[in-house]
């Protein structure tokens, strides 16, 4: 399937361009500015599974680049976080005047770096589990329920 036509379980008519950001999911890039300088980027999350994800940004990246990032859920008390995660750049759409990057999860970092990728699991479960309990609250005639 291609990136375009991508869609979730529940929203199959809905295009990627045409969703909302998963709530209360963001992704935070630590770009490289030069030699001893980084930059922190808080980009919104769209898709999110345990082989991968999609985010949108107006930083430009190419397929093939290995993004460096953390994922944060903002919860009531106390917040989420996956640290020093990494993924590879496998594609990306342009739309207006940022761009859909579809991110795979690296697998020799999965293999080393289990405590991570724990927590990982955490902010998925996590993340579903709000959205049922949202859909219920709002009788499920809200909306479409956003990709995990």
């Amino acid at each position: 399937m291609s990136p375009e036509t991508m869609t979730a379980k529940s929203q199959d008519t809905v295009p990627l361009q045409d969703r909302a950001p998963l709530p209360d999911v963001t992704a935070r890039l630590t770009i490289r500015q030069r030699l001893f300088r980084r930059e922190v980027v808080e980009v919104p999350v769209f898709k999110l599974d345990e082989h991968g994800g999609v985010i949108k940004t107006d930083r430009l990246f190419e397929p093939g680049d290995v993004l460096h990032f953390d994922l944060v859920l903002e919860m009531p008390f106390d917040d989420v976080r996956t640290d020093r995660l990494e993924g590879l750049v496998t594609d990306r759409i342009k739309h207006c005047s940022n761009f859909f990057y579809f991110v795979d999860f690296r697998q020799s970092s999965r293999s080393g770096q289990g405590r991570h990728y724990d927590s990982l699991d955490r902010v998925l479960e996590l993340v579903t589990r709000k959205q049922l309990l949202k859909e219920r609250r709002d009788g499920g005639a809200a909306g479409p329920v956003h990709s995990v």
